[in-house]
């Protein structure tokens, strides 16, 4: 076992969906305390102006390439702590959604390194404020999931057969690439007009977003060409704002 300083200390910190102005107090504070900074790359480096003086290590991790493995990533951690160090691992989104945070925090506890988790905001909930898509609505939407679009391997994630079945909104993270599938997959359970929303790079300010339904999603994005980072989003709550306006407005007719 590889030995550390006692007075090392790791944070995994969620950097938010893209605008840096989404971080929250606490995970700045770490941020402007921090010794090493060990940053993805969907955290917005914008971020790292907050400590101009910390030592910033990028270990990105994309699809299709890498710029360290998990693997590399643990052991530069153990490394950074055999010095008296805060050491900052500076996460997109929230660490504890598809962040692979618990590999790290074992890593960490294996090696009884102090380490501490700030929560950030998600994609899926950016998007969501961003685009004024309602995940959950009064009389309409009661319930979601958050799915990934792939397993590990690259294959369809075998939940989607279920949330295709629910009632609920489902919202597929880093399922782009299998846009078609899942779409295939949501029509054999679902009308041809069921609602289908897509948005890119949510709350930067390069932000895309796109709106259709099962039946012309796929051809609406072979031009428009929204791609990676970005999110699906399947049911009520993808539905255009004509549409919500005329539901609100019966809603309330039935409450009269």
């Amino acid at each position: 076992m590889k030995s550390f300083n006692q007075k090392a200390k790791i944070t995994l910190v969620g950097a938010g969906p893209g605008d840096p102005e989404l971080l929250t107090i606490k995970g700045l504070r770490a941020i402007q305390t921090a010794d090493v900074i060990l940053y993805d790359s969907l955290a917005n480096p914008a971020l790292l102006d907050h400590n101009p003086h910390a030592h910033k290590v990028f270990v990105g991790k994309r699809k299709g390439w890498q710029k360290f493995s998990q693997d590399q990533i643990n052991d530069l951690l153990v490394d950074f702590a055999k010095f008296p160090y805060h050491i900052v691992r500076l996460k997109g989104g929230d660490p504890m959604v598809f962040g692979r945070a618990m590999e790290e925090i074992a890593t960490a506890q294996a090696h009884n390194i102090p380490v501490e988790v700030i929560p950030g905001i998600s994609s899926y909930s950016g998007a969501a404020a961003y685009q004024q898509i309602p995940i959950t609505e009064r009389g309409i939407s009661r319930s979601f999931w958050v799915v990934t679009g792939t397993n590990k391997d690259g294959e369809l994630n075998k939940d989607l057969e279920l949330a295709a079945q629910s009632s609920a909104t489902v919202i597929v993270l880093m399922g782009m690439s299998k846009l078609t599938e899942i779409v295939d997959l949501f029509s054999q359970h679902k009308p041809a007009d069921y609602p289908v929303s897509i948005v890119q790079n949510a709350t930067r300010p390069d932000t895309r977003s796109l709106s259709g339904q099962l039946d012309n999603i796929v051809a609406l994005n072979t031009i428009a060409q929204l791609g990676s980072p970005g999110l699906l989003l399947f049911g009520a709550a993808a539905r255009n704002l004509d549409a919500v306006q005329k539901e609100i407005a019966a809603i309330k007719t039935a409450e009269i």
